[in-house]
């Protein structure tokens, strides 16, 4: 059996978004004991997770990739409130881990693949930082975890958001009918700039990468963010290759599979 893609919805009391869960051939590769979740940026959608998680399934790891709520690109589900976005997003991730669990078990048999050792949560721009978020989350309490944070950082120009000046004016006008009302750009620039800023979480492990060219997150505006985190005892690593634009999440793919081997040790 080569590996399966299996689409679902996930739901919260607040919203539902599509999902897509990878599961690894127990034929081809032995099935790993880490699994991945991934999430997207703002206006996007879970497609630009699909190079990560391809990866990741072809050698062995279950993988989970899913919509931000609200994002008409990957569902047509409305976010009634704004709050309800801002404080429950990151909850997805839960969510997912234990949806994956179960199509494992349904897929695989119960016992058939390896007791999870480790969980990876991750995401580009708005869902690297819920993904962040999400570390500290109850269902992940007991389990070895970390986050692979892409394209993020804490901008240091004078404008709210890069996407808010002028040279960007024309395509935020179309993109930001792409996503809920409730879900404005200029609302949510300013929540994640103030939400990153003001981070509280401790004692977790996080991975950035972000590129130099990268000119959404800009100069210095990762290192921002790597400081508001380690300052708080999070153990934090990170790169900058030279090509891997806002815009192009998928170019991040080796990076992120060469940084997970050797962290875990796979052969």
């Amino acid at each position: 059996m080569s590996s399966k893609v299996i689409c679902l919805e996930l739901s919260l009391p607040w919203f539902q978004v599509n999902a897509l869960a990878f599961i690894p051939s127990s034929e081809e590769n032995l099935i790993k004991s880490e699994w991945a979740l991934f999430s997207h940026g703002y206006t996007s959608h879970k497609g630009d997770c699909l190079n990560w998680a391809t990866r990741l399934v072809q050698a062995g790891v279950p993988c989970m990739i899913f919509d931000q709520p609200g994002h008409y690109l990957g569902s047509f589900h409305e976010v009634s409130k704004f709050s309800d976005f801002t404080d429950h997003a990151h909850e997805l991730f839960g969510v997912a881990y234990v949806r994956l669990q179960g199509l494992l078990e349904q897929q695989l048999g119960f016992g058939q693949f390896p007791t999870n050792t480790a969980v990876i949560l991750g995401g580009h721009s708005l869902g690297a930082f819920t993904s962040i978020k999400a570390l500290e989350l109850p269902v992940f309490k007991n389990t070895q975890r970390m986050a692979v944070a892409i394209g993020i950082g804490i901008g240091q120009r004078q404008a709210t958001h890069l996407f808010e000046t002028a040279f960007y004016e024309k395509t935020l006008s179309i993109r930001r009918q792409l996503v809920s009302p409730q879900l404005d750009s200029k609302a949510v620039f300013s929540w994640l700039k103030s939400a990153k800023e003001n981070l509280v979480i401790s004692g977790e492990r996080v991975h950035m990468i972000t590129g130099e060219d990268d000119v959404v997150v800009g100069p210095n505006g990762m290192e921002a963010f790597l400081e508001v985190l380690e300052k708080q005892g999070n153990v934090v690593t990170w790169e900058k290759p030279k090509r891997l634009p806002h815009h192009e999440p998928g170019a991040a793919t080796a990076h992120i599979y060469s940084f997970l081997k050797n962290h875990f040790g796979w052969s």
